[in-house]
């Protein structure tokens, strides 16, 4: 491995933590090639009437430069 770019972001989900970081992943993936690694910085979760309704991982999602 050469040089890892880390970019942030949140991903979300109406299942689990770790589904949300598998969306986090499946997004960047759309426009990112190339990814190594993925860090859960934070777990957090909206509720609504007491209940969870979604779940959110903020990560860092590190991939290969390539220039």
């Amino acid at each position: 491995m050469g040089v890892i770019i880390i970019r942030e972001m949140v991903g979300t989900s109406p299942r689990s933590w770790s589904d949300a970081a598998r969306q986090a992943v499946a997004t960047a993936s759309k426009t990112v090639r190339n990814i190594k690694t993925i860090e859960v910085v934070k777990s957090m979760a909206r509720i609504e009437d007491g209940e969870i309704v979604e779940y959110q991982v903020e990560v860092k999602i590190g991939f290969e430069y390539e220039g």
